[in-house]
């Protein structure tokens, strides 16, 4: 064990942010209130913890480009989860079980446990026998510096389980024994595992929590098994499903056999970039869930990961929800309330008539932006409705409501020059006498929300400042708002990053 070597390794990694923080800040394309690293790439989000009074958020990275490589750990805490203060890189990889350079230390969560602040990772290696991936432990005193257990890994895969499949931890704690879920694939079906510990260090393989028949892909990234409500919420990341990006089931845990029987299963995000979803409890009851914003190579309709690279840096996370379950069990993904601090130059409207004729709207700059509103469907009697957001230089992302057919799709295959596509939804309106639409758009990404916050749709959108115009109109016929909300979202990073310790 090395722990001088992770020493280097992270001071390095510092000194390469050091160096290139100021370039990335100055990028046009920089989120002004969705979360991203100094500099560098971003993918996960892992570690999600509050502790000692702060939000703690942990993220996949590679502090010397743009791109994906060798994986370090990021760190950065909050007391809103919208402004950050960045901390010393958590883990580097160090030691011959996380010491592969088209690996390193991957995705894993955190947990305090005996006053200390740990966190449960994947480490990759290869030794010429392929890639393996084994699940390692870090700990801290002070929640900033940690130093890996001499006696990783604390897990193996179990027979059966593709050694370069086994990833991804998730541990939580209930009642004295604590729980672990990992990502697995066996005979290219994805899977679930559950282990428990009654120190953190010792773990028992219990059983396959959940497993595809094939119907939800080849391998299962980053498992989440939580409760809420009265019920137990499964959530992961498939790869080899198409166009999946993250889904939830819903369901019953049995803690005796540690199988998990679902009943609902549906998407948390319809959209192009919402991808490894992790969860966390904040103090006042609240489930918390944060993703990746973009996508992977191996998916179908990916082309690459934007133009941002160019500045120096790759990758957000989408903007915290709040996982809440209705009565028929179902969830709903609600930005989170803090963002509301953020609002300023309100515009409020009721009763707003939306004809066939182009109609320009007001939120904020055009750029970093919230809408909501509501259409009132008992007066509409539009066969679609069609917002055009983002819009100038003979560019736009086109979001259409087709109530003839029953469904929503936001087009970006003219957004930037450079992102392609549309994702597609089903709408669902019967018995409904209105729809709610809640939009937050920032420098390179929109989220739509609607239906009650269940349907969703997370896309990056590259565009430049002087896209910044909305409009809105109705075909064949007319829709009726019934009333309408704008603000502008004030900047939570500005040019300033601080300085690392």
């Amino acid at each position: 064990m090395s722990e001088e070597l992770l020493k280097q390794n992270i001071a390095r990694a510092q000194m390469a942010t050091m160096q290139n923080k100021d370039q990335a800040a100055r990028g046009k394309m920089r989120q002004h209130y969705h979360f991203m690293a100094q500099s560098g790439w971003l993918n996960d989000p892992n570690g999600l913890i509050y502790f000692r009074g702060k939000y703690h958020f942990f993220f996949q990275c590679n502090p010397y480009g743009g791109f994906w490589d060798c994986m370090y750990w990021g760190h950065a805490v909050s007391e809103d989860m919208l402004h950050w203060e960045y901390l010393p890189f958590a883990l580097a990889p160090s030691e011959p079980y996380d010491d592969y350079p088209k690996g390193g230390c991957f995705s894993g969560s955190a947990i305090e446990h005996e006053g200390k602040l740990f966190l449960m990772y994947t480490g990759t290696s290869h030794h010429g026998k392929g890639i393996v991936q084994t699940q390692c432990i870090a700990y801290s005193e002070d929640g900033i510096y940690f130093k890996k257990y001499p006696g990783n890994p604390v897990i193996t895969a179990p027979e059966g389980i593709a050694e370069d499949y086994f990833r991804d931890p998730k541990v939580w704690r209930q009642k004295d024994v604590y729980y672990m879920v990992c990502g697995a694939s066996r005979n290219r079906h994805g899977m679930a595992l559950l282990y428990k510990s009654k120190d953190m260090l010792h773990w028992d393989f219990v059983n396959v929590l959940a497993e595809s028949r094939g119907e939800w892909g080849m391998m299962w990234e980053c498992p989440d098994l939580f409760p809420l409500g009265d019920k137990y919420v499964l959530t992961f990341s498939p790869m080899g499903s198409g166009d999946h990006t993250s889904v939830y089931m819903v369901g019953d845990f049995d803690e005796k056999t540690g199988k998990f029987d679902y009943s609902i299963s549906r998407e948390i995000d319809w959209g192009f970039d919402y991808y490894a979803p992790q969860s966390f409890l904040v103090p006042d009851g609240r489930r918390i869930m944060v993703s990746w914003s973009n996508e992977w190579e191996w998916m179908p309709l990916w082309k690459d990961w934007g133009p941002t690279y160019k500045e120096g840096w790759c990758g957000c996370f989408n903007i915290p929800r709040e996982v809440r379950m209705r009565k028929d069990h179902t969830l709903q993904f609600i930005p989170v309330q803090e963002v509301e601090n953020l609002r300023e130059n309100a515009v409020r409207k009721e009763e707003i008539v939306v004809e066939e004729k182009e109609m320009e709207l007001t939120a904020g700059d055009g750029v970093c932006y919230e809408l909501k509103f509501m259409i009132d469907l008992t007066k509409t009697d539009a066969r679609q409705l069609e917002l055009v957001l983002r819009c100038g230089e003979r560019k736009k992302t086109a979001v259409v409501f087709d109530f003839a057919g029953g469904e929503l799709y936001v087009d970006r295959s003219n957004a930037d020059g450079w992102s392609r596509g549309s994702s597609r939804s089903v709408l669902f309106l019967k018995g409904k006498n209105e729809l709610d639409v809640h939009i937050l758009s920032d420098q390179s990404s929109l989220e739509l929300f609607t239906d009650s916050y269940q349907n969703n749709h997370s896309n990056n959108i590259f565009a430049l400042d002087k896209q910044n115009k909305l409009y809105v109109r109705a075909c064949g016929g007319r829709a009726v708002f019934r009333k309408l909300e704008a603000y502008g979202l004030k900047n939570c990073f500005g040019t300033d990053t601080s300085e690392l310790d």
